[in-house]
């Protein structure tokens, strides 16, 4: 069975470079696995706020995070703390929705000061809604990313050189290799070292 992953941009605007980044992360997943990408700000913000499990849009959102191996959070940082509207759709979730999961979180904004959004404000919730493995954060400055007139988006080096191993760590995390899955390290070449050489007696 194919690999699921989820993106989640948590960005309420319909152009963002949060969806752009969740775009780019889903195009680089491995031959084999099954990417979706839920724009949160397609959903009916009347559904999101009042928790309606009856709405289709909210129903289906629900539904590909339970059939998922793996999720991807990217939200904007606004005032400090990660958007209003991914936290509205987390509250909407089941208390262990991420059990068994992978997690990688994932900010754009324009400081790096704005880094403790992740690691002070979603990071906690997440482990309590049981992911297996949250995924050391990453935070992208907006100047660190390029929008083309396609559409597209362009990351810059240095931002790559954050986003590369965090999703190499993430997918190793997820891995159906239990070494690997356990350990969810950046590097898994280094999980198996070479013999150490037999001493000389």
């Amino acid at each position: 069975m194919a690999r699921r992953y989820v993106a989640i941009s948590g960005s309420p605007s319909a152009t963002s470079r949060s969806a752009l980044l969740a775009d780019t992360l889903l195009d680089r997943l491995p031959d084999g696995c099954e990417g979706t990408h839920l724009r949160l700000s397609t959903l009916d913000p009347a559904a999101l706020i009042s928790a309606d499990w009856r709405d289709p849009g909210i129903a289906a959102a629900v539904e590909a995070v339970s059939q998922a191996h793996g999720v991807i959070l990217v939200t904007p940082v606004y005032k400090a703390a990660y958007s209003g509207v991914l936290k509205c759709f987390l509250d909407l979730l089941d208390q262990f929705a991420f059990a068994g999961k992978a997690v990688l979180p994932l900010a754009t904004g324009g400081s790096l000061a704005h880094a403790l959004a992740i690691d002070y404000g979603l990071r906690p919730v997440l482990q309590s809604m049981g992911a297996r493995h949250v995924v050391q954060g990453v935070m992208v400055l907006s100047d660190h990313l390029e929008t083309t007139p396609a559409g597209g988006l362009v990351i810059n080096e240095q931002a790559e050189r954050l986003l590369a191993p965090a999703m190499k760590h993430f997918l190793s995390a997820g891995s159906d290799d239990p070494a690997l899955s356990l350990m969810g390290h950046p590097d898994p070449a280094r999980l198996h070292p070479p013999a150490a050489p037999a001493l000389k007696v």
